[in-house]
């Protein structure tokens, strides 16, 4: 495990004191890429899935603008449920059934929205880090039979592209000391921890197959390695699994 360039961030009382914390803030980064995060503004955000405050960061190296909703006092918490959630246009805005991305984004914003504290991390990868329009090409290649992953691969593109340094960063700004990680992808867990990241536990996050996602949920488990099994909906009750403690 690398040791984390930003243990030493300064810790604040509140969430409000996070901009003004951040205004100068500048550090080696995290990652190969040398990825530095702050804060730049903070606001309520009621939701239909529950009350949220908003977080929103700036980084050196995407120019994208990623965020955190955060429920309950999460700064200096240990053992914070969180949930990393990549962008999803197609699901989480447009309701495609190709894949459950906005059910694992709703199911989320309910389970954490109803704890004593938790976040989930917005982060913005669309199609696992390609894009919107190369993932619309993937979509072309999977409906002449080409599964998920040989698609990536058709394209010139790796099964997933995503990197999590920006989001290792943003849970140093926010204080997290430890984090339970809402997935059921062990790549996700590797890579924090490899950032510094303490993940004490899993919460496994299975959404019920469907007749249009069944073959992109069994990929997923088959090629991905996910921690899944989507059969059907007798496996959605794992939702409420108690944390698995690994390691």
């Amino acid at each position: 495990m690398d040791e984390a360039p930003c243990n030493g961030i300064p810790r604040v009382a509140s969430l409000d004191d996070l901009v003004e914390r951040d205004k100068d803030h500048d550090c080696a980064g995290f990652g190969p890429h040398h990825i530095c995060v702050r804060v730049v503004a903070v606001a309520d955000l009621p939701s239909r899935f529950g009350q949220f405050r908003i977080v929103a960061f700036w980084n050196n190296r995407d120019g994208k603008e990623h965020v955190a909703l955060v429920h309950g006092d999460v700064i200096g918490a240990l053992d914070l449920p969180v949930r990393l959630h990549s962008e999803c246009l197609t699901g989480d805005a447009l309701g495609s059934l190709r894949c459950d991305c906005r059910d694992q984004l709703e199911v989320s914003m309910r389970k954490l929205g109803a704890m004593e504290r938790a976040a989930i991390l917005y982060m913005r990868q669309e199609g696992r880090g390609i894009g919107l329009v190369n993932k619309v090409r993937a979509y072309a290649l999977q409906d002449r039979g080409l599964d998920t992953v040989d698609a990536n691969l058709a394209l010139g593109f790796r099964d997933d592209e995503r990197d999590y340094a920006v989001a290792a960063h943003m849970l140093a700004s926010l204080n997290v000391g430890s984090i339970q990680l809402m997935t059921n992808n062990p790549n996700k867990i590797g890579q924090l921890s490899q950032l510094g990241v303490k993940v004490s536990g899993r919460i496994p996050h299975v959404m019920p197959a469907t007749e249009y996602n069944r073959a992109y949920l069994e990929t997923k488990a088959t090629r991905s390695g996910h921690q899944m099994k989507p059969e059907g909906r007798s496996h959605l009750p794992e939702q409420d699994d108690p944390v698995i403690l690994e390691g």
